[in-house]
């Protein structure tokens, strides 16, 4: 895309004055059950990347939030925080009461620099496991499974030359010997699922997740923080138990009521480990987007089932599934961001029309309507690409959502939400919508802004945080 139609498509023709802003719904008070958001803007989960390989709260951690609390947004949520006690790299965990501390320290440092006026939730999020993509020789020669099927078709021969007939085939002939799940893990990387059932911990998930993440949600609590987020989205595993893709067969599965079945369980468990005072609710998908996956009517559905299981507020994403992912190079892992899915999480300014601001809102406003429609009052979440006050305004006054959320806007200009109320919405720092730091994420380095570093006045202090590479690790 060129400069000049970038610029084009991120034109703002007018921004607000202090006076228009302050008649808007946006920064408007709004209530998430038993907390009070004092605005409805809202910063979604985001990964930095920051955090220590063991999963505990770094200085850099806290930086990263403090720095939107700055901007007083109406609620900051951290990052999807891992509820097993299992090793996942600089991810943040709360499967252990070690990691306690470190979590109270980050909600401290987010009141301290908000004084007081954001509200700090956790997403909590359980993944599979998800292997790199292996090289020819690793997969054929020690990794694939040498199965009764496989034996009879390769011959004669013992472990040793049957792995050697493997490696002498060529590429299509491989193809039509291996079946679907192992042409996957090869090409793709080996990658876990829900519907798995031969597996017994896959199996034994809709016992194991309950109490894990209602312990996670108890931890967090007592960490400080004022609301819990399940990562009901994406690629992950609660997102997969909702996907119409699920076709286990043991009541958590098939049709849309068993689906739903896990989710609720869920949620039932930490509202029962949490105190009253603790906001609860959930990220899911308006649209799978993917072949065979979800569509907004079944968002719909679901919506109304978790808001009747008493979920305090509903936040709605959009695509980003592993089923679709581009394929990865050998000794990297599958990345759910980079197929079609995947662009319609994240859209840049190339996507196809109708661009990339809003796309989800349409499917958001049929979720709401279903709620609506059965006199449900749970306030919902939207984001997508909305990088504007227009745009957030008209969302919120046409019934479409209750509360409007900013990533990568956000991202860029951690301040913009007070700069739009303040009447200087021309001095935003706005977002390009190219996805530097989705590019960043995806290669699990510290993501940070390409906006940063060009920042007028801000090149030459020596006590900003950097990379090793240079970069600003904290926005101007």
């Amino acid at each position: 895309m060129t400069f000049r139609r970038r610029e084009k498509l991120l034109a703002i023709p007018r921004w607000p004055t202090a006076e228009e802003a302050s008649r808007g719904r946006w920064f408007t008070p709004v209530q998430l059950g038993p907390v009070q958001a004092l605005t409805r803007t809202w910063v979604p989960a985001m990964v930095p990347w920051r955090a220590t390989d063991e999963g505990f709260v770094t200085d850099a951690v806290c930086e990263w939030y403090a720095r939107f609390a700055k901007g007083r947004p109406g609620v900051v949520v951290v990052e999807a925080t891992g509820i097993a006690d299992v090793p996942s790299g600089p991810l943040l965990r709360a499967g252990h009461d070690r990691f306690v501390p470190g979590l109270k320290h980050l909600v401290d440092s987010v009141r301290e620099a908000s004084g007081g006026q954001t509200r700090l939730f956790i997403q909590l999020i359980d993944f599979l496991a998800i292997k790199r993509r292996p090289a020819r020789e690793a997969y054929l020669g020690r990794f694939l499974a040498l199965t009764p099927r496989l034996r009879a078709a390769l011959g004669e021969g013992d472990d040793t030359a049957l792995r050697a007939k493997l490696l002498a085939l060529s590429e299509p002939a491989l193809d039509a010997l291996l079946d679907e799940r192992e042409r996957e893990a090869y090409r793709q990387g080996l990658r876990e699922r829900v519907t798995d059932v031969q597996v017994p911990h896959i199996a034994a998930l809709p016992q194991t997740l309950p109490p894990l993440f209602a312990d996670a949600a108890r931890r967090c609590e007592e960490a400080g923080f004022d609301g819990i987020e399940l990562h009901f989205a994406h690629a992950y595993t609660m997102a997969s138990f909702l996907s119409a893709r699920n076709d286990r067969t043991d009541g958590y599965g098939g049709a849309r009521e068993n689906r739903l079945r896990l989710p609720i369980e869920v949620a039932s468990a930490v509202r029962q480990a949490l105190k009253p005072q603790t906001a609860l609710g959930c990220r899911f998908l308006a649209d799978e987007i993917i072949e065979g996956g979800n569509r907004p009517d079944d968002a719909a559905y679901f919506a109304v089932g978790l808001a009747r299981a008493g979920l305090d507020f509903l936040s709605l994403s959009r695509g980003g599934k592993f089923e679709d992912a581009r394929q990865p190079k050998v000794g990297q892992a599958a990345y759910p961001y980079t197929g079609p899915s995947g662009q319609e999480c994240m859209p840049t300014t190339n996507i196809a029309a109708p661009g990339p601001f809003g796309r989800n809102l349409e499917a958001i406003a049929e979720v709401k309507r279903a709620l609506v429609a059965v006199g449900l009052l749970t306030p919902v979440v939207a984001c997508g690409g909305i990088a504007s006050y227009w745009q957030a305004e008209a969302c919120l006054s046409n019934g479409t959502a209750d509360i409007v959320a900013s990533a990568r806007q956000s991202l860029a200009d951690p301040d913009w939400f007070e700069k739009v109320r303040r009447g200087e919405g021309d001095t935003v720092r706005r977002c390009l919508f190219t996805n530097y730091c989705e590019g960043l994420d995806q290669s699990h380095q510290a993501v940070t802004c390409q906006l940063w570093d060009r920042a007028k006045g801000f090149e030459e202090n020596a006590n900003v945080s950097r990379t090793k590479d240079g970069r600003r690790l904290v926005a101007p």
